[in-house]
């Protein structure tokens, strides 16, 4: 994955968590990091200087959590205000096509899933290019060539199980097709959740898994839920005892004291890296700089990690329990085949499910 059609951020999403530049096929993701690419100088005082204003972000992350990354960035620029709306990937993402298409679009930021739905965006002529002074330690692999687009942080998915229901956890995917997971295992929708659109991308192109694995979990009768947050749930209640599900809802859960485990799957992790992009014409394009450049800073991937989340810049530690950018065994795939064929997977996926 060193090309632009090969960023795996770390997730179907198409994997919507990476700006991945390059083509592969199945394999781990490269540790590789670049010297941030030359700047105006403006470009690279953004962060330093003291701004004001306002500034719009769309975005699929938690509530709480783009929160906390707000009030982080603000004690560096206290007079920027930001204002927010989050949902779904897929819903963010209509979103913004339909006021592009109105004429009337208000997101100055976009903060979604994966590099696959930033491809789509970039195919649309939404977002502006812009290479952050901040790109040091962070691998060409996650950020898009073009700088139309970068990964912000690492989100794995992997298995969650309950561990006063499961006695022999899984090692991979591949185990969650024994009948000792027969009804008791749940799954987000990639029809909702980028990540799962991205995971759907990835999994049915792997050698070893294929269609053939979702066919499996739906004979296992498998569960279908909107997106992680109710797979992890239905987890911690004890309704399932095994989930497929993003990093760090379970490792925060089992951080508070909670019966579940994390397990990072022996075929490979399947990541997105949460990329952030600025549309292209905002009228506030300083305050959007700013706060693409503070997020990609040693500060901002030092609160990313607070926050619960593997820092995508080398060097930043991740929060215990996880894995760090560099330990990491990235499953992924060719991108641009990823974003031609997501459509398509999704209508396949609504037919074999219902």
């Amino acid at each position: 994955m060193k090309t632009k059609t090969k960023l795996a951020a770390g997730i179907l999403a198409l994997c919507m968590a990476a700006n991945f530049s390059g083509c592969a096929g199945n394999g781990s993701a490269s540790s590789q990091t670049n010297t941030a690419p030359s700047s105006s100088s403006s470009a690279a005082s953004s962060q330093k200087d003291t701004l004001k204003g306002s500034v719009t972000i769309y975005t699929s992350q938690p509530e709480q959590d783009i929160q906390a990354l707000i009030q982080a960035f603000n004690k560096k620029q206290p007079e920027i205000k930001v204002n927010v709306f989050r949902s779904g990937t897929e819903e963010v993402v209509s979103k913004i096509l339909a006021e592009k298409k109105a004429g009337a679009v208000k997101a100055d930021l976009l903060l979604v899933a994966d590099a696959a739905t930033f491809e789509s965006l970039k195919s649309a002529d939404l977002l502006m290019s812009y290479a952050s002074p901040e790109l040091k330690g962070i691998s060409s692999d996650y950020y898009d060539a073009d700088h139309t687009y970068t990964g912000t942080k690492i989100i794995s998915t992997g298995i969650v199980i309950n561990t006063d229901l499961v006695k022999n956890p899984p090692a991979g995917y591949k185990d969650l097709k024994s009948a000792d997971y027969k009804d008791k295992l749940v799954m987000p929708s990639p029809l909702y959740s980028g990540a799962a659109a991205y995971n759907l991308g990835v999994l049915t192109r792997t050698d070893g898994i294929g269609w053939d694995f979702y066919q499996s979990l739906k004979a296992n009768g498998v569960s279908v839920q909107q997106g992680n947050g109710a797979v992890e749930k239905a987890v911690l209640a004890g309704q399932k005892s095994c989930g497929i599900v993003v990093d760090y809802l379970a490792l925060r859960d089992k951080a508070k004291g909670a019966p579940v485990d994390f397990i990072y799957p022996s075929e490979g992790s399947l990541s997105v890296t949460e990329p952030i992009g600025i549309v292209k014409g905002t009228p506030n394009e300083r305050q959007a700089k700013a706060f693409v450049d503070f997020l990609l800073s040693d500060d901002g991937q030092a609160a990313t990690s607070q926050i619960g989340y593997t820092p995508i810049k080398s060097g930043v530690k991740a929060p215990d329990g996880f894995q760090s950018v560099d330990q990491i065994k990235n499953l992924t795939y060719d991108l641009s085949k990823l974003v031609q064929t997501r459509d398509s997977d999704k209508e396949k996926f609504s037919k074999l499910f219902g």
